[in-house]
Order: structure tokens, then C-alpha cells, then sequence
């Protein structure tokens, strides 16, 4: 070996001894926005998720199909309380504006007739333990005036006759989730029968208050014991045959059914004539209802800014009041109540005109652009979200979220949402989990689709705004389990 090439080995050597030893080889970190879209693609192939996530700064966390239009369900909900925070004002007081009223109405032979009328409360009731907003309350006063009545009469025309929205399911009017909406409206508009099983191959017995209203067809039988109840009640729209098929085990438990009303209105007058026969009210006439038809000038895209309408009424005998709305817009975010939601944008549009859905939604849209929410990002039909016309975007949702949580009464309707784990209908969701009480959301749920809107506590202690949606779902798929993964996901990496 020459003294050069000796050099060079010696150098070489000095070098690779000098050098730090290889580095053993690392796969990169899998960005969270890849593993959260796993978790959603673990729902399996058809359905199409929309996510959007920001942190308290506004930073964005998260964003899947941010700006698509998806079915929002009953998150449209949110959208509607919201609005009512933010144009009704005081909430927390006696809601007397709303409360139904009963009055006279003219002599004959037979008597004055009863007119019992409604300003959109929602809570009027006829259970005989009703301790406030009662039915009875009204009985009362009418029998304490006269012993001899004519017609019964429910008045609705507070509302212009629009007892569904546009884009509900025709199958959902004969349930109580698609129940007719009126300002006069009783028991949630909604029939309760009782099916109690007779002997073993018999028919069963049916009772309650829904078996003296519909004419019921009832061709299900008593099947033997030990077995699983199988009723089901069916109702054409518009009719007042009720079809009660299936089975009941004898010895079983009598089975409550609860069904929708086509004409409230109606149904409460003719409650309100029970009462008065209980009470030895004789009535001499008929059952009827008067309604408002929606006309043209209702549109207030037509016909621009206008004065509310004014019904002429007589004067009250009696007026119920309902306990203060700031109590019913927590249930009817808590448990989703669909008649509550209706009646609460009909409401808003009374504020500023005829109390039409339509006046409602533009009530809405004011709120939303007030909100800086994108107009592309949102289109509504009704204020439950039942309607399948309704879209959302999650960036539209999120960011009248974080604008609601600007404003002075932003706590007080954050406090209306269910809690993850706890209550409404996130009782049974995360529970156990990382976001057990830590989630604050609207929950959604149609034919094909899902939503969870609202706020979360990550890891760290921030609060981060997310709105989730999934449509398209093939049948058999759950795609809220996906969601609530990836939104644990999310909060753990935060």
C-alpha cells in the first residue's frame, strides 16, 4: 500500500468515525384529517360525510366537504331556536301573548257559541293532572258564565293554514312526529290510545281518547303469551279511519300509542266540549274549526316589509298562560320536538307579518346574515328539519355557532343543547367516553340522514365548534357511530 492511499483510508476512517451512526428508518405521522376520514370510511361504502371542525381562534381543524349542501335533519333546529334568542328577547317571563283563549260568541235558542282560540302556545293541555296551561282552566270559566252553549268552535286563524311544510314525508302525517301544526294547539297535537290484550286469539281492547275521536278499524288480535307486541296503527291523511293491526301477547302490558292529528284546531274543540259536558254544560251544536287560508300577500318575499296581522277576537272569558318559552326551547332542543319547533318559526314570522312559514324562514335569514352566514351554504322549508328540502352546509353551521357564542345570550341557548351522555337525545351517546358531558350538540336524525352540531371540550381543555353531517346512507348503516369516533378522535388530538 503506497503512503497516499494510506492517507486517504486514514482520513476516511476519521470521517465515517466522526459521523453520527444512520438513522433508523421512521414513517411519517398520518395527519389527523387522513385517520379522521378512516373513521368515517368505517361506516362502510354509499354514504357521504361532511365535516368541519375550528378551534377557539377560528383555525381550522378539520375540513371534509366543508361547503357541500347536505339534509341537516332536525339540526335545523338550532337554526330555529337561535333565531327566536335573537329576535324574541326576554325569555324568561310568563309567556302571556301566546296563551290560548276562550270566549262567547253570539245568542240563539241554543245558547252562545264557545269559540276556544289559539295564539301559537304549544303546551296547552287537557291531562286531568295539568296544574298550568290547562284546558280546564278555560271549561271553567265558560261554565261559570253559562249552563247552555251551541257550537264548540276552535279558532287557528293566529297562523295561516299551513299544517305541514313543504318536503315532509306524506307517511310521517298520520304519527305524532308528523302531527299537524296549528296555533291552537292540545296535548302536542297528539292521540293516545291504550290496546290491552283480551283472551288468546281475541281481539284487544282499546281505550283513551284517540278511541272516541277516530273510528277505528281494529283487526289485531290477542296472540299467546310470552311473545313480543306487534301493533300498528295506519291513518290515511285526511281521514279519520285508524286501522289498528298486529298483535298483543296475552298477559302483556297494555301498549300506549301515540298518534298525529290532521286538524287541531278541530281535535281541541271538540276536548273542550268533553269538558263542558263534564262540567253539565249542556251543548246543543256542533264540533268545528275555523281556519285562515294562506294567500298571496303571506309571501314576504311578495309582498316586502309589512305590520303584523291583526285578527279581530272579542273579548276573553279566560286566557291561559303558558310557563316562560325559554322552558319549551329547552325541550324542544333536548328531545327534538318537531310541533314545538313549527310552531315556534310560525311565531317568528308573526313578529313581522302573517305568521306563515314563509314570514318564519325570512325571520331566519335575517338572523343568518346578521351572522355573516354564507347564503350558498344553507335553504330551508320548514323549522324542524322533517323536510327533506332543507341543506346545510357544516361551514354555514359552524359559523353561526361561533357567532351565537359572541352574543350576550349565547350561554343561556348553548344551555338548550343536549349533553353528551347525559340528557335529551345524547343520553345514551359518548357515554363513558372522552366527551361524556364534555359534548354540547343538536342532534339529527331522517330517512338517509344524520347530524351532530354544537361544541366539544378537547383534550387540552379548548372548546372546539363542529358540525358533522352524513347523507346517503345505504340501508343498515349507522353512520353516527362513524361520527362520534371521529369526533373523539379529534378531541383527543386537541
Amino acid at each position: 500500500m503506497s503512503g497516499k492511499s494510506g492517507a486517504l483510508l486514514l482520513i476516511a476512517a476519521a470521517l465515517a468515525a466522526a459521523a453520527p451512526p444512520p438513522a433508523p428508518a421512521v414513517t411519517a405521522a398520518v395527519p389527523l384529517q387522513q385517520r379522521v376520514e378512516a373513521k368515517l370510511a368505517e361506516a362502510g361504502a354509499g354514504t357521504r360525510f361532511g365535516l368541519y371542525v375550528l378551534d377557539e381562534n377560528g383555525r381550522e381543524i378539520v375540513s371534509l366537504l366543508a361547503n357541500g349542501r347536505f339534509v341537516p335533519a332536525s339540526t335545523t333546529k338550532m337554526f330555529t331556536t337561535s333565531a327566536a334568542f335573537w329576535r324574541l328577547g326576554s325569555l324568561d317571563s310568563p309567556d302571556s301573548t301566546a296563551g290560548a283563549s276562550v270566549r262567547l260568541e253570539g245568542q240563539s235558542p241554543g245558547g252562545p257559541d264557545v269559540v276556544l282560540e289559539g295564539h301559537g302556545d304549544a303546551r296547552l293541555s287537557s291531562d286531568p293532572a295539568c296544574t298550568d296551561d290547562c284546558l280546564a282552566t278555560l271549561a271553567d270559566a265558560v261554565a261559570a258564565k253559562t249552563r247552555k252553549v251551541r257550537d264548540v268552535v276552535g279558532d287557528d286563524r293566529w297562523f295561516p293554514d299551513e299544517r305541514w311544510s313543504p318536503g315532509m314525508s306524506w307517511n310521517n302525517i298520520p304519527t305524532r312526529s308528523g302531527t299537524g301544526v296549528s296555533a291552537l294547539t292540545l296535548d302536542d297535537n297528539e292521540l293516545r290510545i291504550t290496546v290491552s290484550p283480551g283472551a288468546n286469539g281475541a281481539p284487544p281492547s282499546v281505550s283513551g281518547a284517540g278511541a272516541g275521536y277516530y273510528a277505528i278499524d281494529n283487526s289485531a288480535v290477542t296472540a299467546a303469551p310470552g311473545g313480543e307486541s306487534r301493533l300498528a296503527a295506519d291513518r290515511m291523511p285526511g281521514s279519520t279511519l285508524l286501522r289498528l293491526t298486529g298483535t298483543i301477547p296475552a298477559g302483556a302490558k297494555p301498549e300506549t300509542l301515540r298518534l298525529g292529528i290532521d286538524d287541531p284546531a278541530h281535535y281541541a274543540a271538540w276536548r273542550l266540549r268533553g269538558l263542558l259536558e263534564a262540567r253539565g254544560v249542556k251543548v246543543a251544536g256542533a264540533v268545528s274549526a275555523r281556519h285562515r287560508a294562506l294567500a298571496p300577500g303571506d309571501d314576504p318575499v311578495a309582498r316586502g316589509a309589512s305590520p303584523p296581522l291583526r285578527i279581530a277576537e272579542g273579548a276573553a272569558l279566560a286566557r291561559a298562560v303558558p310557563r316562560p318559552l325559554g322552558e319549551d326551547l329547552a325541550v324542544t332542543s333536548k328531545v327534538s320536538q318537531n310541533l314545538h319547533a313549527e310552531l315556534l318559526l310560525r311565531r317568528l314570522g308573526r313578529e313581522s307579518g302573517s305568521g306563515s312559514i314563509a314570514d318564519g324562514l325570512a325571520a331566519v335569514r335575517a338572523m343568518l346574515a346578521a351572522a355573516a352566514v354564507p347564503r350558498s351554504g344553507f335553504d330551508f322549508s320548514d323549522g324542524s328539519g322533517m323536510s327533506t328540502y332543507n341543506r346545510v352546509s357544516p361551514r354555514a353551521a359552524v359559523t353561526l355557532l361561533r357567532w351565537i357564542s359572541r352574543q350576550p345570550w349565547g350561554a343561556a341557548w348553548r344551555s338548550t343543547l343536549p349533553i353528551a351522555g347525559v340528557d335529551g337525545t345524547l343520553a345514551n351517546r359518548f357515554k363513558g367516553g372522552p366527551l361524556e358531558r364534555r359534548l354540547f350538540a343538536k342532534t339529527g336524525s331522517l330517512n338517509a340522514a344524520s347530524g351532530l352540531a354544537g361544541y366539544m371540550v378537547a383534550r387540552s381543555g379548548r372548546t372546539l365548534t363542529f358540525a358533522a353531517y352524513a347523507n346517503d346512507m345505504p340501508e343498515g348503516v349507522a353512520a353516527s357511530k362513524a361520527i362520534d369516533s371521529a369526533l373523539e378522535l379529534i378531541a383527543a388530538e386537541n
